[in-house]
């Protein structure tokens, strides 16, 4: 039985049927760009977005249909509010990039709560005190709020489902810590009536049919994108971790039946989500996040223009043994895990007259790559679980130095993922184990046929030597830009 997968990210919405052995086929793609209209703010076209699932959609299903159900992936956090009697967005969402309510969130942690701007709360507050000031149109139901899961599935179902999963409802900041329903209190301190909030359903499980499509197959599955990269990697066991290499870079660690014990974040830097929800059971995980990946080499390319396009990279760097004791930091954003210094700025150390075009790039390269060995020994100090092997997927993954630096600066194996993005997976995973496609999540984790396994090339003790030196490049990375140092959310 086989299962359409509607992926909505932060550039475009992709449709794609997935075959009951994991291949993904009939792939659709339709960009919808965001817009920024001022430096910090990031909005979005709902109307757009609706638009492109229902174009992917039938497309995929007139090449590979009839499925057996449909699942949702998405970009987590983006806030959108509509009208509940026209279907129509109120105006444009903000996206989770946007950084409006920086402000707003520095004011809450004088009341004692922490939430931040990149979560949909603050967002969703923003919102209504622009089209509802008095929230007496969302006091009688006339407005909804949603991300971009709850979206889709209104669009699919023609307005009958309001509903988000568990794990995009744990990334909003405006749920119990325990994942038990939306915080009364959090709710009270924004002013945000809960009639414009969607039920919270299971991230696995019908919960409605997708009535614009033919057949109307039940909507069965929906997971935010990292949670459904970790469950399309089929990290389904406690202790497995994926890392996803794309403009940014997040890994995220399966932990089990049981709540991770920082309530925010934890000594390592890492942030507690919900990784998915079936039966009524919530089985979490831990995030580290990078602020900066895959956007040092579109740097590399659309800045300095010293190489011609992404693929470009690999060639460059292959052309030099060592970058020559350059250290890149990639902090053009800051850094996030396990520093998180907003004020953390990208960073060269070591360049000599001799420093040249592949030094440069090679540097590029491996300071992502020495990034992602952060983050991954901020999650298994966090958790306490080692984490064997690590699988990774994201347009990085493609790049076969960095997977090479990858392998050397984590000390393990690293396992490609059969598909570049892993979501679509994720996603259909969740809604084949609602219709009997796969049985469970053990199922689910024997599905895993890595496409690649890079092992280390370094001994332990040049491991070592080099992480050393990277860590010294990182610490002069820091505290750049002191007030933005001070900001922590």
């Amino acid at each position: 039985m086989s299962i359409l997968v509607i992926d909505v990210g932060t550039s475009g919405v992709r449709g794609a049927v997935v075959r009951p052995d994991a291949t993904v086929e009939h792939i659709h793609h339709v960009p919808v760009l965001p817009d920024t209209p001022f430096p910090g703010l990031v909005e979005f076209d709902g109307a757009a977005i609706a638009g492109a699932v229902c174009e992917v959609a039938a497309h995929s299903l007139a090449d590979g249909g009839p499925v057996a159900a449909v699942g949702i992936a998405n970009q987590r956090a983006s806030t959108l509010v509509w009208d509940r009697g026209s279907g129509i967005p109120v105006g444009p969402g903000l996206g989770w990039q946007d950084l409006r309510t920086v402000g707003t969130c520095l004011e809450l942690q004088g009341q004692g709560i922490r939430i931040a701007p990149n979560a949909s709360a603050t967002k969703l507050a923003a919102i209504l005190d622009q089209v509802d000031p008095d929230r007496s149109r969302s006091e009688r139901g006339e407005l909804a709020f949603g991300t971009i899961d709850t979206w889709v599935a209104w669009v699919l179902s023609e307005g009958e489902l309001h509903v988000t999963d568990a794990s995009n409802a744990g990334v909003t900041g405006l749920i119990h810590g325990d994942g038990g329903g939306w915080s009364d209190h959090l709710l009270a301190a924004l002013r945000i009536p809960e009639a414009v909030l969607p039920a919270i359903v299971d991230s696995s499980g019908v919960v409605g049919t997708a009535s614009t499509l033919p057949g109307s197959p039940p909507i069965a599955g929906m997971a935010g994108d990292q949670q459904a990269s970790l469950i399309g990697q089929s990290c389904t066991r406690a202790g497995q971790a994926k890392a996803t290499f794309g403009t940014g870079g997040m890994l995220d660690q399966c932990i089990g039946s049981e709540r991770p014990a920082q309530a925010v974040r934890g000594p390592a830097g890492t942030i507690p989500i919900i990784a998915w929800r079936r039966n009524g059971r919530i089985t979490w995980g831990i995030e580290a996040i990078m602020l900066s990946a895959g956007t040092c080499v579109e740097w590399l390319r659309d800045d300095l223009r010293i190489i011609d396009d992404a693929a470009d990279s690999a060639t460059v760097a292959a052309a030099c043994a060592d970058t020559g004791d350059v250290w890149f930091v990639p902090a053009l954003l800051g850094l996030g895990t396990p520093v998180w210094d907003f004020g953390a700025r990208g960073t060269f150390t070591g360049l000599t007259r001799g420093s040249g075009r592949p030094e440069l790039v090679r540097a590029v390269l491996e300071g992502v790559a020495h990034r992602g060995a952060d983050l991954l020994e901020a999650a298994e100090s966090d958790s306490g679980m080692p984490v064997g092997s690590l699988r990774i997927d994201g347009g990085m993954t493609a790049n076969h130095v960095f997977t090479q630096a990858l392998a050397d600066a984590c000390g393990r194996p690293v396992e490609v993922a059969p598909v570049l993005e892993a979501t679509t997976l994720g996603a259909a995973f969740l809604a084949g184990m609602a219709v009997g496609t796969w049985a469970d999540e053990e199922d689910v984790a024997a599905a895993w046929i890595p496409r690649a396994e890079v092992t280390p090339g370094l001994s332990e003790a040049d491991r070592s030597s080099a992480r050393s030196r990277w860590l010294e490049a990182r610490s002069r990375a820091e505290g750049a830009i002191p007030e933005l140092s001070g900001l922590d959310f």
